[in-house]
């Protein structure tokens, strides 16, 4: 990352976080002044000496806005490369393909759907074997290491029964059998966790979900801890062509500006309604890193710093779950999460349907399962939404 004439690298790492969202290196267009990064929308650039070439040339590459970005996201991870995908399953299926055929990896065994169902059905077929354990219980994930695995993909708090994984002992045993770790921060955003600081080699972001935080802008992030895994990755980002637009990437860096003012505001709601869902004895189970009775929260706290801004729920049964979504009347009912507008989602016909209903329940993704991402509206009117469906009577 090139220093800027207002503050060296180092000089930006040491501002705390909410001042690092706002100046973060390209916040003035060192050419104009102007106070909003560029969009390049250009495919192509001139080289004006053919033996010296430009730094971009070709946008598949290389884009001025979109490096941005990528040094955006790397500062906020403390990592020394980043990547922009066209989505989060883009930068996940680019990291995967530093394994090569014959290779193995251990995964987090409740992963997203989409996670699920790329190592399972598109993996699997170039020859990458895959485990899926449940990373709560050390000893079984050192139970699962063979002498092809490659690598350890963890997912903390995971997706949807927000399990909590230690990365920092995960991540020190990988090292010691030199094995890559890739670890999904979606749920917890730099702004929480920032597991390259716990040793983990790559982290990854649906940018799509808070860091874009707006339903606007379909992206996804990748950030490594060292320069040699940040020279392959580009290798491959260049070779498959995986990239994020310019208009995309200027979406995201927008949207990135307020994420910890709308991170702290979402998660104070999201605190108050899992305590109210956690009194209701109509409600089967609870899951949130920050009630008091979820497993492994001490762990969580040691490595983040707040417990995020997804509740999820089991209400009992597919019939009442579906009931209760179709009541609901403030939140979006539908696919994703992170954004200004609440969103809840059914993850057995949504994000986990890819996922076969034995697989799911032996996840805990059970049929009455809801996860409810809480965003930027009054959390008394969300309390009160959610109080008529699960009741099943209208609101007044």
């Amino acid at each position: 990352m090139a220093e800027q004439e207002h503050g060296s690298l180092k000089d930006k790492q040491e501002k705390k976080f909410a001042t690092k969202l706002i100046h973060f290196g390209a916040e003035i267009d060192e050419h104009t002044g102007a106070s909003s990064v560029p969009i390049y929308q250009a495919s192509t650039f001139h080289h004006h000496d053919i033996f010296n070439p430009p730094d971009y040339d070709y946008s598949r590459s290389g884009n001025p806005t979109r490096q941005a970005l990528e040094d955006y996201i790397t500062l906020l991870e403390g990592g020394v490369r980043g990547f922009a995908f066209a989505s989060g399953m883009a930068a996940i299926s680019t990291s995967f393909l530093l394994l090569s055929s014959g290779d193995h990896v251990i995964v987090t065994e409740d992963v997203y759907g989409g996670t699920y169902r790329l190592l399972t059905t598109v993996l699997n077929r170039l020859g990458i074997e895959s485990t899926f354990v449940d990373m709560t219980d050390f000893e079984a994930v050192k139970a699962a290491l063979k002498s092809n695995t490659k690598a350890v993909f963890m997912e903390t708090p995971s997706n949807p029964t927000l399990k909590i994984t230690d990365i920092g002992e995960i991540a020190e045993w990988a090292k010691s059998l030199d094995l890559i770790t890739m670890l999904d921060n979606t749920f917890m955003t730099p702004y929480h966790q920032r597991p390259i600081e716990l040793g983990v080699d790559i982290v990854l972001h649906s940018a799509t979900k808070f860091l874009g935080g707006h339903s606007d802008v379909l992206a996804g992030l990748a950030v490594v801890a060292n320069e040699d895994l940040g020279r392959r990755l580009k290798q491959l980002q260049n070779g498959l062509g995986t990239v994020l637009s310019a208009q995309e990437s200027w979406l995201l860096i927008r949207g990135m500006k307020t994420l910890q003012a709308r991170m702290e505001h979402s998660e104070s709601s999201a605190r108050k309604l899992a305590d109210w869902l956690d009194k209701r004895s109509d409600v089967v189970q609870v899951y949130y890193p920050g009630l008091p009775n979820h497993p492994r929260r001490e762990i969580h706290e040691k490595q983040s710093r707040g417990y995020g801004a997804v509740v999820s729920f089991d209400v009992g049964d597919g019939d009442r779950a579906k009931a209760v979504l179709s009541r609901v009347k403030l939140p979006l009912v539908a696919v994703s999460l992170g954004a200004v507008e609440s969103i809840l989602s059914y993850p057995a016909m949504m994000s986990h349907a890819a996922m076969p209903r034995e697989v799911r329940l032996q996840r805990g993704i059970t049929d009455g399962l809801v996860r409810y991402s809480v965003g930027l509206e009054d959390v008394d009117d969300l309390i009160a939404d959610l109080e008529q469906a699960l009741d099943g009577k209208e609101a007044i």
